[in-house]
């Protein structure tokens, strides 16, 4: 499959159920800006393309295509919390390779 940028930041507004309404409005941009960024039109600044990782919990490098990991933002928890949510993924990582 070839990398698409706009359909990669379209699938992350869908998934935080954002409209690109709103995405303009939570990053400073027009609604246009963000149509534009979603259909391969124009790119996003390096500013703006940091505050859209920070908006939906991924990194630039993610939205970029360099890096096809999806990553949990730990942020706000304790390190107990954080802990615990690395052990849930790893067990769950063990059994799903258990499963095939």
């Amino acid at each position: 499959m070839i990398y698409d940028f706009g359909e990669r930041l379209k699938e992350l507004r869908e998934n935080k159920k954002l409209s690109q309404t709103q995405v303009a409005k939570r990053l400073s941009l027009t609604r246009s800006s963000v149509s534009g960024y979603e259909n391969n039109i124009s790119v996003p600044s390096i500013e703006v393309l940091s505050k859209m990782a920070f908006l939906y919990g991924t990194t630039t490098d993610y939205i970029l295509g360099i890096d096809n990991r999806k990553v949990i933002v730990l942020d706000g928890l304790t390190d107990r919390e954080a802990a615990v949510i690395q052990d849930m993924v790893s067990m769950l990582i063990i059994e799903f390779k258990s499963r095939k």
